[in-house]
């Protein structure tokens, strides 16, 4: 049958609210720490409380259209089944029906409502270890359902059992997958010609240190690829065909010039873009949205977003495709299921724009560098080959090479070893983490003792906050007025405060104004340069001096590219780049004529 993505999802919700369930809708993509992961990587993972006994608002049968983001196999995605964001379709049963019914849904949903042919179907199911029993139950429900007795297969543990790796106190079980020919179908041969369609998992036990303990309720949980179903239900092979892609890969073929159905480069480049924007607009405009930083999921997102940039140049065309396949997404695809993005539609254009202008300029200068590398690996290859001809040439990149590129230009590690694979080469990634501990130790010593400039430690967080009031200190005279200057600051390990003299409140567009300069050389990753010199010299070159009293003859100066120059004698980051986002959360009055900010880096 022929379907579209609109018709899929109503068909899924309305089958199981028909059979009772509630539909709860989505949660956030983004995780909250209770299960261990950056994002949701599951449909059931949001529901893990109430699958380990907890009651849900909505009763015990529940279903739903879930996102999720997985990022673990990036590198695969280019081919024509991979994604980084992708939906699952899930129903649940907590603590009420368990194998019989939901066997017989399955059968019923897959033949009746989605058109497959029984006698094609094929299940399997555990066979059993020492931990858990043979699923005979199962088995023998599918066959009473109609599906060939030849076509039910008994798989260990590693098909067959449903966990996440490497958490505990999380449900388990056997799971029931199931599978349909996808070639050679007039006499397809089981697994060579078949393609999972989905699975139930039969949750009967917990997660625990010692092993497996069996649950109080015993749970259902369904899921079936959204993406996935959506593809084989049309009878393609090439993920990228469905009506989610269309318009993106339609876009992008006229920005080029070039034909998706050409295949080669421009394919894989068409794909990783088209993947990658969807996931960035989806992460960004997220009800928790995230935005690109050095940090946690924010730098999933970056590298997410600096790989569709870079494929972008590599199609021959500019980074703005991505807010105009972005807004294809949210507009012909997305909208209805998501209206959160439409509501946030333009926060989320902006700030593709603004990370793809930052490593616009990254790549330049940093491509450059790249190619130096390079060049120096094959002069030397050169040289020791005319001195021995039997040489073994040098395919490996150093890992201080690779650290550089990291800090100074700030090339991710998994882009210089994309970059590198490229040319047939790889990264010392063991002298790159040996190259990172000894910049943190270097900072930590530089650091030590240095708590000072309002600082209550001297930890790596204040010393962060410490180097931002040099940039909100310079985005105040530029936004407010070149008289601005600090009268005081107190910082933590959870926000600054910062005092400037000022005779009136802030209005909302100068606070954002000041927010978006703070961000934006922090995006830019500009370089923290100390320098020692008199006082007569720094004065002559206009770095600020805030407290003319506390300078000797000889004082400490540090500059911000050309944006900052003060004279300040407390522990700096050595690159903008490490801050994170700055956000003001607070402006007031602190005394006559001088004002209060406080603001956190998240």
């Amino acid at each position: 049958m022929k379907i579209t993505s609109a018709e899929l999802r109503g068909k899924w919700l309305e089958f199981y609210k028909s059979k009772g369930h509630a539909d709860i809708g989505a949660v956030s993509l983004i995780g909250d720490g209770t299960t261990g992961v950056m994002f949701n990587v599951a449909g059931m993972q949001p529901l893990m409380p109430y699958l380990l006994g907890k009651p849900h608002p909505a009763g015990k049968r529940l279903c739903n259209i879930q996102g999720c983001v997985r990022t673990i196999d990036i590198d695969s995605v280019g081919d024509a089944s991979h994604f980084t964001f992708f939906e699952m379709m899930g129903n649940w049963s907590l603590g009420d029906y368990f194998k019989r019914e939901k066997t017989a849904w399955t059968v019923e949903l897959l033949t009746n409502v989605f058109g497959l042919d029984k006698d094609k179907l094929c299940t399997t199911v555990f066979e059993g270890n020492d931990s858990a029993p043979r699923d005979e139950e199962t088995a023998n429900l599918v066959i009473s359902l109609g599906i060939r007795p030849e076509h039910v297969f008994y798989l260990p543990k590693t098909d067959n059992w449903w966990e996440l790796e490497g958490t505990e106190g999380t449900p388990c079980g056997p799971d029931n997958e199931w599978f349909y020919p996808i070639r050679n179908f007039d006499r397809p041969v089981f697994p060579d010609d078949y393609v999972e369609i989905g699975n139930d998992v039969y949750m009967q036990y917990k997660k625990t240190a010692a092993g497996y303990e069996p649950l109080a309720n015993k749970n259902v949980d369904t899921g079936f690829g959204f993406d996935r179903m959506l593809l084989f239900l049309n009878g393609l092979t090439d993920g990228y065909k469905t009506d989610l892609f269309a318009g993106a890969i339609a876009r992008l073929e006229a920005l080029s010039g070039q034909k998706y159905d050409d295949g080669g480069e421009a394919r894989r480049a068409m794909r990783i873009i088209a993947d990658h924007t969807r996931t960035t607009l989806m992460l960004i405009g997220d009800a928790n949205g995230i935005l690109p930083s050095n940090v946690g999921a924010g730098y999933i997102l970056r590298r997410i977003m600096r790989r569709a940039i870079r494929y972008c140049r590599q199609l021959g065309i500019s980074s703005e495709a991505m807010c105009e396949i972005a807004g294809i997404f949210i507009h012909d695809v997305y909208g209805r299921s998501y209206p959160l993005l439409l509501e946030k539609e333009t926060y989320i254009l902006e700030e593709i724009k603004k990370e793809a202008e930052r490593f616009e300029a990254t790549l330049q200068s940093g491509m450059k560098e790249f190619e130096k590398c390079l060049a120096g690996i094959a002069r030397k290859n050169e040289f020791m080959k005319k001195q021995d001809p039997s040489y073994r040439e040098e395919t490996v990149i150093a890992g201080k090479q690779a650290f550089r590129l990291y800090d100074t230009y700030g090339f991710p590690l998994e882009l210089t070893e994309e970059l590198a694979a490229e040319r047939g080469l790889s990264v010392d990634r063991a002298g790159f983490d040996a190259a990172f501990r000894e910049h943190q130790e270097k900072s930590r010593v530089l650091a030590k003792g240095q708590a000072k400039g309002g600082l209550e430690s001297s930890s790596e967080t204040a010393t962060k906050y410490h180097t931002a009031t040099h940039l909100l200190n310079a985005a105040l005279k530029a936004v407010l007025s070149p008289d601005c200057n600090q009268k005081g600051s107190n910082i933590t390990d959870e926000r600054m405060r910062f005092d400037f003299n000022f005779p009136r409140p802030m209005t909302e567009e100068e606070i954002r104004a000041v927010e978006d300069l703070v961000n934006e050389k922090i995006g830019e990753d500009l370089p923290v340069v100390f320098r020692e010199m008199s006082l007569e010299e720094a004065r002559a070159e206009h770095f600020v001096g805030v407290f003319d009293s506390k300078y000797g003859d000889t004082v400490k100066t540090y500059s911000i590219g050309e944006f900052s120059k003060e004279m300040c004698g407390g522990p700096h980051v050595e690159r903008t780049g490490v801050l994170g986002h700055f956000r003001i959360v607070k402006e007031q009055s602190s005394s006559a004529g001088v004002r209060r900010i406080k603001a956190v880096l998240e």
